[in-house]
């Protein structure tokens, strides 16, 4: 299925004293970098939400403002359907250094014949690693007029398939999937994981691609 990936950059990084997350190096690489590796061979359908589109002016990225700052994850979500160009759009936030790419296929695939497929995860629903149908699109928009900016909220409301800690633990053995950087210890604690896990993990997804071209090439 075509699909748009939208990285959400748009957050002030105030506990970061507003430093670029997408730029900070984890591992030998930035955390955009890493995405990017692991985006690619999905889909050259890439964009970039953010309030500071100068920071990624050398990206060669698509990078289009946040249509309406101000309203949490809701309101990058709302750009990002809005900007792409496909029926189907990979959320995801921009300070995540441990994606892989067996998990976003496999989340684009739970995307279909759904408005919306979203990991729940122990710490709750995962908005800003989800997968978005165009036709979310006005119920996210009455959301956002009403200041209701509860992504629980929006899924009670349209078809939603929930991807839960059963069917995520193939996928992310170390707990890794949806860290993100929003501290300077968050920061620290990424680049010891990358040191300890980068090859493990490169690893699991060189079997999951593996799998999917094997998949992919079945008569």
């Amino acid at each position: 299925m075509p699909f748009t990936a939208a990285i959400i950059a748009g957050g002030r990084a105030s506990r970061l004293a507003g430093r670029d997350k997408s730029s900070l190096r984890v591992g030998d690489r930035s955390i955009l970098d890493r995405q990017l590796d692991v985006i690619r061979p999905l889909t050259d359908r890439i964009l970039v939400v953010t309030n500071r589109p100068e920071r990624f002016a050398l990206t060669g990225l698509p990078v289009i403002r946040d249509a309406v700052p101000g309203m949490a994850a809701l309101g990058g979500i709302y750009t990002a359907l809005t900007a792409a160009t496909t029926d189907c759009v990979l959320v995801l936030a921009g300070d995540m250094p441990f994606l892989n790419g067996p998990f976003l296929e496999h989340l684009v695939r739970a995307a279909d014949s759904v408005d919306l497929a979203i990991p729940r995860s122990a710490d709750g629903y995962q908005p800003l690693c989800a997968c978005y149908a165009r036709s979310c699109v006005e119920p996210v928009r009455r959301h956002l007029a009403n200041r209701a900016l509860r992504i629980q909220d929006l899924a009670a409301e349209v078809r939603t398939r929930e991807i839960g800690a059963t069917e995520l633990a193939e996928y992310d053995p170390h707990g890794l999937l949806f860290f993100n950087v929003n501290t300077p210890g968050d920061y620290e604690r990424a680049q010891q994981l990358a040191e300890r896990y980068d090859d493990q993990t490169d690893r699991i997804m060189r079997r999951g691609q593996s799998g999917a071209n094997r998949h992919r090439s079945a008569p």
